[in-house]
């Protein structure tokens, strides 16, 4: 199993980043792997076009398994990939501790790690965890700056 968790102090409320985050349709906009991402079946279901580098790229459906309003978020991706992805948010004075979790049980396909390492993401944990701290850097921006 592959789990890698990220925090992320952000001075914005609760509620307004869970529905940025929860808006899967503007993860590309803070997502490095992300370049877009459409909803099939509003609120529910998705299709997500990422990239690594610039040979590595792929498509992946998704449901949404937990939306509860300024308090969490959570996404299990489809096979082969089956990857769940969480996002929470508590309060921490007047600021808000964002939490991205990724959680992995199947084991990587031989096709998958050949272009990871063509990619130059050989090892995914880090790759994924530099990642996730870069989305939550440019989650912050866009309501740190903003303000």
């Amino acid at each position: 199993m592959l789990e890698v968790t990220v925090s992320r102090v952000i001075k914005a409320s609760r509620e307004e980043l869970h529905a940025f985050v929860s808006d899967l349709t503007r993860m590309g906009e803070i997502s490095p792997e992300n370049k877009n991402t459409r909803w099939t079946q509003p609120g529910k279901r998705f299709t997500g076009r990422n990239a690594i580098g610039p040979f590595y790229r792929w498509s992946m459906g998704g449901t949404v398994t937990e939306n509860v309003p300024g308090a969490s978020f959570a996404f299990l991706t489809d096979s082969p990939s089956e990857t769940h992805w969480r996002y929470t948010f508590e309060p921490v004075e007047d600021d808000t501790r964002v939490t991205e979790t990724m959680r992995k049980h199947a084991p990587q396909i031989r096709p998958v790690v050949f272009l990871q390492d063509l990619s130059g993401a050989r090892d995914r944990r880090a790759h994924l965890e530099s990642g996730m701290r870069r989305t939550l850097e440019r989650l912050a921006a866009k309501f740190e700056n903003a303000a």
